[in-house]
């Protein structure tokens, strides 16, 4: 299928690109910018007039709920969900079910990512069996099956001698280990931020050192076998400060954030709304703004959804006893623009957080919109603007905490491997 898209403007942090250019596609690549090549016919034209040809974005961690919890949502729904925010790479964590530490999930995922044929599905393998912290799985083998990374999810690795062994076997089938820091002991069965708000709600807190011992025992780790290793998900300003030190060591270390501890603190829980229930918790004030900071210096290079569609019955309960994870991935770029419009983030460097740079840290060809890059590719009006409203939601999973916000811009159309896979009406 050929396609043109034509007087938008082109912005493209991965080659440095930012002007009103046609662009066209053929054959699920990008065969040309601003020339139109020599017998080319569209069978597709679509005026992006005002607009902003982006790349697609990539998406570090959304869980898109199959195998296993297809109650919660699907691949279908998800991504469905996914282009609508003109997400076209989706990363997938092990902690499915069953957990993706055998060939079979692999192929599994792959087979349903391919019959909905609408975004890249990467899964993650597990760093151990079960994800129980015990036992190495066969990193390589899932490796030649087709996962480009490992991971223990949101299962800690309390055995500091196996959490070792686990970095220096992926070091050797040169894996990067995506590392959610979280010391269990010091957690503690704590559902929101320790401080003056947990106090005065009465809801077990989860303190910064949570997060920054297991980042330091990771960090020591690194050191020793060099294993490249990306932390997800980090919460606080102190964890910023030490990843920058680690980066400035040398270390082969990266770092993301999720989008809702990029606009919400503990304050937000304040009427125990279980929709603001997450993992890692929201925190204050000054935490949001370190991990601003840390963009805008680039300690951190990437933000993700964290996307975690929840059926209703799920965030019905008393606040500490409901599951943590808010539906967030229509919001991803919405919510990147309000910081831009907040003037707390430049534009492209949203962009930049949410196509390239997470491609880089993967080390896949996407994000990008040069010549011969495949056709992954979303066009944003940023003159429109969008009030959330959960029943709206094209995902399954209806617990957003951004319920009755309005959100700039819109993305008009989404194009994967060449092909229209939404257009908004």
């Amino acid at each position: 299928m050929r396609l043109t898209i034509e007087r938008g403007r082109i912005l493209d942090p991965a080659s440095k690109l930012d002007s009103e250019q046609d662009l066209f596609i053929d054959g699920g690549k990008i065969v040309s910018i601003k020339k139109k090549p020599d017998g080319f016919e569209s069978d597709l034209q679509i005026d992006a007039k005002d607009k902003i040809i982006l790349p697609g974005l990539v998406d570090l961690c959304a869980r898109l709920r199959e195998p296993g919890f297809a109650y919660k949502a699907t691949f279908q729904s998800e991504c469905k969900a996914a282009n609508s925010n003109g997400i076209t790479s989706i990363c997938c964590p092990p902690d499915t079910n069953p957990i993706i530490d055998a060939i079979a999930v692999v192929d599994l995922i792959h087979q349903r990512a391919r019959e909905t044929n609408r975004t890249n599905v990467y899964p993650f393998a597990a760093l151990t069996l079960g994800l129980k912290g015990e036992h190495l799985a066969e990193m390589d083998t899932l490796k030649r099956a087709g996962c480009i990374a490992v991971s223990n999810g949101l299962a800690p690795i309390e055995n500091t001698e196996v959490l070792r062994r686990a970095f220096e076997y992926a070091h050797s089938c040169g894996l990067t280990v995506f590392f959610f820091a979280e010391d269990y002991s010091l957690k503690n069965k704590g559902v929101v931020h320790e401080g003056s708000i947990s106090t005065r709600l009465g809801l077990p807190g989860i303190s910064e050192t949570t997060e920054t011992v297991a980042l330091s025992r990771a960090i020591l780790l690194v050191e020793q076998t060099q294993v490249k290793t990306h932390f997800c998900r980090i919460s606080s300003a102190r964890s910023v400060s030490m990843i920058a030190a680690a980066q400035k060591q040398g270390l082969p270390v990266s770092a993301d954030v999720a989008i809702c501890n990029l606009h919400l603190t503990e304050m937000d829980i304040a009427d125990y709304d279980s929709d603001c229930h997450l993992q890692p918790p929201l925190r204050n004030e000054r935490d949001r703004k370190g991990l601003i900071d840390g963009i805008n210096n680039g300690v951190i290079a990437a933000v993700c959804s964290d996307h975690q569609p929840h059926d209703a019955d799920a965030k019905a309960a008393p606040f500490s006893q409901t599951e943590a994870g808010a539906s967030t991935i229509e919001h991803l770029l919405p919510l990147m623009l309000h910081l831009v419009n907040r003037k707390e983030i430049s534009l492209i460097q949203a962009i930049a957080v949410l196509s390239s740079q997470p491609a880089n840290i993967l080390g896949i060809d996407k994000g990008t919109l040069a010549v011969g890059s495949d056709a992954d590719i979303c066009i944003l009006d940023l003159s429109s603007s969008n009030s959330v409203d959960k029943n709206s939601l094209l995902s399954a999973g209806k617990n957003t905490p951004f319920k009755g916000w309005e959100l700039p811009g819109q993305i008009t159309h989404t194009i994967y491997n060449g092909n229209l896979v939404y257009q908004r009406d």
